[in-house]
């Protein structure tokens, strides 16, 4: 198959949800037909480049599943399902990324806040950001602000994501960024998110932005210069 052909393939399976051959996908049929894991492989051994492959097969298919979700069309395991495909297929591409120069965006330091267990919402950003060209330092569920700050400062990162989806912990967001001003690391932009959280609440606790998904994190990272 051709290139265009190989890369299209490649994105129907993002959006199936697909990582390996075996897996089945949303529609019927796909059981034992290359999926994420091959198809990239494959697209490297044909001579696509990687920054080609990312873009078209990986993080293009993304903003489809993304209109499937807003749509109604998609659940949340639906859209974690495709972002685990992506994630996949950049565990696939990230050192040949790296061959060709291709530089990260910034680091990303993602957490959701100590007391709070849920990590799904958390998973989705972790994996879409990534798959945008971010390094990605997932510390995790329930972590203290000071790991958070801590990895913040470690990895001189640019950006830090937080993630709470009970108004008990929602407010342990407050500790982590006071304490990163304390720490001096304030110029570190703060996303919050998740279903408590709102855009009144992020600028009450100094946050820079409220982003109530994965794509709403995207489109903000866009309006930032690391």
């Amino acid at each position: 198959m051709d290139n265009k052909e190989l890369l299209e393939k490649l994105a129907m399976n993002v959006v199936q949800g697909r990582i390996e051959a075996e897996d089945e996908g949303f529609d019927e049929g796909l059981e034992g037909q290359p999926a994420v894991t091959e198809l990239v492989n494959q697209a490297l051994e044909q001579g696509i480049s990687p920054s080609q492959i990312l873009l078209a097969g990986l993080t293009d298919p993304m903003t489809m599943v993304g209109e499937k979700f807003e749509q109604g069309e998609y659940l949340i395991p639906d859209m974690l399902a495709a972002a685990e495909a992506v994630g996949a297929g950049m565990d696939i591409l990230a050192p040949r990324l790296l061959k060709d120069g291709v530089e990260s965006k910034g680091r990303f330091v993602i957490a959701t806040v100590n007391g709070d267990l849920h990590d799904i919402g958390k998973n989705i950003v972790s994996i879409m950001i990534k798959g945008a060209g971010y390094d990605v330092i997932d510390l995790g569920v329930d972590v203290p602000a000071e790991r958070i700050v801590e990895a913040v400062r470690e990895h001189n990162a640019p950006y830090l994501g937080l993630s709470a989806l009970l108004t008990t912990t929602m407010r342990n967001m407050r500790e982590v960024i006071d304490q990163l001003k304390e720490a001096g690391l304030d110029s570190t932009r703060v996303c919050i998110g998740g279903a408590p959280t709102s855009p009144e609440f992020a600028a009450e606790i100094g946050a820079d932005a409220h982003c109530p998904d994965a794509f709403a994190v995207i489109d903000w990272l866009k309006t930032q210069t690391a």
